[in-house]
């Protein structure tokens, strides 16, 4: 049996692993408006096999882990974090390593009507309503995937065991809708500034462009200003006072978002970029990283958003 992964840190780097109630037939969550990306069906294909060859290239290398992976070999991947892994390598962030959340991206779709890149999950638990395995389809009824302690990283047909054939459970189709659309919108273009800089930028008390040190707010300001849109302030209670409110429910790329480490507080503390399909871009003193507003954390520490985009 595949075991679900659980992966736990401190505070704003939170991932909750409790249960999001889903209703299985029709997986109905929150959707977040969003334009329709114009992506070609051959760039779909070509994102997919780029994505499927980082995997199959860590066959024999990386090996099973339910705690923790790497960044450098040797690798340690659950499940899902090889899935996260292999998509961000290749510009690509589902912003979460847990297969919940993996669950309420891109669209459902039939298992008939599977292409490669779609998220395939599987359910061998009798109870709740979150899967217990996920892998990336590749093509030919085949799944690759982080199998288990065993097997590690493998290609396996979906109709060779019965675990895979009893416990199908669902599908998404998370390409093309975590692509930047062609041409880029100006949400495109922020959120790509936004992850450009996630493994270089240092987030503390001062701003300085050129050595790529900010504040959470200088941050946003400037990778707002790097996509074209000035924005004279890097002080959150004052970029919160921006443009036009937005309800979460209505995100687009490229708004932004403002939190309060205390609950219920209107005082901003947190500030991040929406990056569609549930994601945000945060600037923490940790660093910049990727998380998903469906996280208990963002859900119970949410201000309000603004679109400050022109």
């Amino acid at each position: 049996m595949m075991k679900k992964q659980i992966f736990t840190a401190a505070l704003a780097l939170t991932i909750s692993c409790s249960s999001i109630p889903l209703l299985p037939a029709t997986f109905q969550t929150t959707e977040v408006a969003a334009a329709t990306a114009s992506v070609s069906q051959q760039a779909v294909n070509q994102k997919a096999d780029q994505i499927i060859a980082t995997g199959k290239s860590l066959i024999g290398k990386a090996t099973y882990s339910n705690t923790q992976y790497k960044a450098t070999a040797p690798y340690k991947f659950s499940c899902a974090s090889f899935l996260m892994y292999i998509f961000e390598k290749n510009g690509v962030d589902l912003g979460t390593y847990n297969e919940d959340y993996m669950l309420q991206q891109g669209k459902a779709v039939a298992k008939s009507q599977l292409q490669k890149g779609d998220l395939v999950f599987f359910k061998s638990k009798k109870t709740g309503t979150d899967p217990d395995h996920v892998g990336i389809y590749i093509g030919n009824n085949k799944l690759l995937h982080m199998a288990d302690s065993k097997q590690n990283i493998v290609i396996t047909d979906m109709n060779s065991k019965p675990y895979y054939k009893d416990n199908y459970y669902a599908a998404r189709r998370v390409l093309p809708s975590l692509m930047a659309s062609n041409p880029a919108s100006t949400g495109d273009k922020i959120v790509e500034k936004a992850f450009l800089h996630k493994n270089s930028a240092v987030i503390g008390s001062i701003n300085a462009a050129a050595q790529k040190r900010f504040t959470a707010g200088g941050y946003v300001q400037y990778v707002l200003g790097q996509s074209g849109v000035k924005i004279n302030t890097t002080v959150l209670s004052q970029q919160m006072k921006l443009g036009t409110t937005v309800s979460r429910n209505n995100l687009q790329k490229g708004d932004i978002v403002f939190f309060s480490s205390a609950k219920g507080s209107k005082n901003p503390t947190l500030v991040a970029v929406y990056a569609g399909e549930h994601r945000i871009i945060v600037p923490t003193k940790d660093g910049v990283i990727t998380r998903v507003l469906l996280v208990d954390y963002y859900k119970d520490r949410f201000i309000t958003a603004k679109r400050i985009t022109k």
